[in-house]
């Protein structure tokens, strides 16, 4: 509807002017509200109230007989009530939609490459890598959901310096004759205990560095080790990203960039962008007010600041991006400036838009950073799997009769969609400090709250013997509230991915569940008198419960047909 009101003004103002139309939070202010009034007022000099009673007359002679209820001009301010009838005929093109309303073609031709994910090998996953995996495909769902060609790519940190240090401390104990375990968990341990002991012994830190140079040059016993490395934690990270519904269309790891990072280097020094310092290359940026970007450094070894630059001209080249996110952590925001101006000053950056999507961090119980190098490795597949059990143990209370490879499927999906949840409904820009009985609850802004409006919804379809039409008007404010609030979704959608903040769709989904529940509780549907009233209000159901659906979908959750 808010295109409509848009056109309405637009038609009343005459002239291309730049408003806003919105949906007031305060109750009393109306279903829309404009500030064109204000537009028009610096146009003129004069005051905005008595434009907006301009506006306000012209649109009641021009607007759609029966459209609006009320018009009123509130201190340069036009509110807006949209009639019943409007409403009605709202819910209708909503219905006729289905699960396809909320999707635009907004980014038709434009292919955006969405890099999410991308840990790094050698380590279990740790539970700090949960924010970058599902805001990333949280992301991808919604772009994909306007139009956008979108690529999923995951960028693995699988060359540098931490393969050095478990290649060292892998041959330190080879020439002490102990037996290492090939495996993810002795890796770290060896990481841990060498990272700890580097801090005290600077020779330590010099054999990691020739360790990771001979790596770099293709030695044949350091890439053996590395590839074991990798194949083994590939192996772990596709495991966990089947259980987090998590797909990535490539995947490229630092690795695949090594034979392009020479000519990055000489092309940057041959077209004086790079400069030698002290047997460094570096990239000078101190016209954009930044710090020099190091290339690469004095002994020959290239950095994943090489790296990211080989990568991002592949995509731009061999992928023709119009964007690309880069899904990192915060800590990552110096960087991320720097790659963005070098980009430029290469000239491989002409109208694509890079963007990096900064988030905070997950924090625990203290307060603090998880962090590996302190010994404090979360597993990522443990706190998965002990989400999952808890769930179990809520549902046991909550649903005694929900059991067996039932209880097992349900309590898999409200874990896991906790875990994201949790995440998803939070700004991004926020640290979370992790909360189990906030996450599980059925009450608030909560995964499962939001699970259980859906099911209730199915449950009621389920039960139906009814025809499925709309044959009756809906006239309860509780009803009217719903129609508007998914009138909102494409809205809701369109923001979410012009602004990529996927909490905006995560709020929406939670005001409507509440919308949805009071309508449950004040109207009834199977048990309306009247055929025609139950009719309707059980298309009404259908098509809020796929407008849910389709928004739980796209922030990655799943959903259950019974609680």
């Amino acid at each position: 509807m808010i295109e409509e009101i848009r056109s309405v003004i637009l038609k009343a103002v005459g002239k291309d002017a730049e408003f806003e139309v919105s949906r007031p939070k305060i109750s009393g202010r109306g279903h829309f509200s404009t500030n064109a009034a204000f537009f028009l007022s610096k146009i003129n000099s004069t005051p905005p109230s008595e434009e907006a009673e301009k506006i306000k007359d012209k649109i009641l002679a021009t607007a759609p007989a029966g459209y609006f209820e009320k018009i009123e001009a509130a201190g340069g301010f036009i509110n807006f009530w949209v009639s019943e009838k409007a409403i009605n005929a709202e819910f209708k093109k909503i219905s006729s939609a289905g699960s396809a309303w909320g999707g635009s073609k907004d980014g038709a031709g434009q292919k955006a490459i969405v890099e999410y994910g991308s840990p790094n090998i050698g380590k279990p996953l740790h539970f700090g890598h949960l924010r970058s995996t599902i805001i990333g495909q949280a992301l991808y769902n919604i772009l994909k959901s306007q139009g956008y060609k979108v690529v999923s790519w995951n960028h693995p940190g699988d060359w540098g310096k931490q393969f050095g240090i478990m290649i060292a401390a892998y041959k330190e104990k080879q020439r002490a004759g102990k037996k290492v375990e090939l495996s993810i968990g002795e890796f770290l341990k060896l990481y841990v205990e060498y990272n700890a002991r580097m801090k005290e012994n600077p020779r330590l830190e010099e054999v990691a560095r020739e360790e990771t140079k001979k790596l770099q040059y293709g030695d044949g016993e350091n890439v053996r080790l590395w590839k074991k490395i990798y194949d083994l934690s590939m192996g772990e990270f596709a495991r966990v990203s089947r259980q987090l519904g998590v797909r990535f269309d490539v995947s490229h790891g630092e690795s695949f960039y090594k034979p392009f990072l020479k000519r990055i280097v000489e092309e940057a020094l041959a077209r004086g962008i790079a400069i030698k310092s002290q047997g460094a290359v570096i990239i000078p940026l101190e016209e954009e007010g930044l710090p020099p970007f190091i290339i690469q450094k004095s002994d020959g070894a290239y950095l994943y600041t090489t790296t990211d630059i080989a990568a991002a001209k592949y995509r731009l080249e061999k992928f023709k991006a119009d964007k690309i996110l880069y899904i990192v952590g915060d800590e990552q925001y110096l960087h991320f400036e720097q790659l963005f101006a070098v980009l430029r000053r290469l000239g491989y950056l002409t109208s694509q838009n890079p963007v990096h999507i900064k988030f905070g961090l997950i924090l625990g119980s203290d307060s603090k950073k998880l962090s590996t190098r302190a010994g404090k490795h979360i597993s990522l597949a443990e706190v998965i799997e002990e989400a999952i059990n808890k769930s179990a143990g809520v549902l046991k209370e909550k649903a005694p009769d929900i059991k067996g490879s039932e209880l097992e499927k349900t309590s898999r999906i409200i874990g896991i969609d906790s875990l994201k949840y949790n995440d998803l409904s939070q700004n991004r820009s926020s640290n979370i400090v992790f909360d189990w009985e906030k996450m599980l609850s059925f009450e608030g802004n909560s995964a499962p709250y939001l699970l259980y409006t859906y099911a209730r919804l199915r449950s009621i379809l389920r039960k139906s013997k009814s025809v499925i039409r709309i044959s009756a008007d809906f006239k309860s404010e509780a009803e009217k509230r719903v129609i508007m609030k998914l009138d909102e979704f494409p809205e809701t959608l369109r923001l979410a991915a012009d602004n990529y903040y996927p909490h905006t769709l995560a709020l929406y989904l939670y005001e409507l569940a509440e919308a949805i529940n009071n309508f449950y509780h004040t109207e009834p549907v199977l048990g309306a008198t009247e055929s025609s009233v139950r009719s309707s209000r059980l298309a009404f159901v259908r098509t809020a419960s796929a407008i849910l659906k389709k928004g739980l979908n796209l922030l990655g959750l799943e959903t259950v047909e019974r609680l």
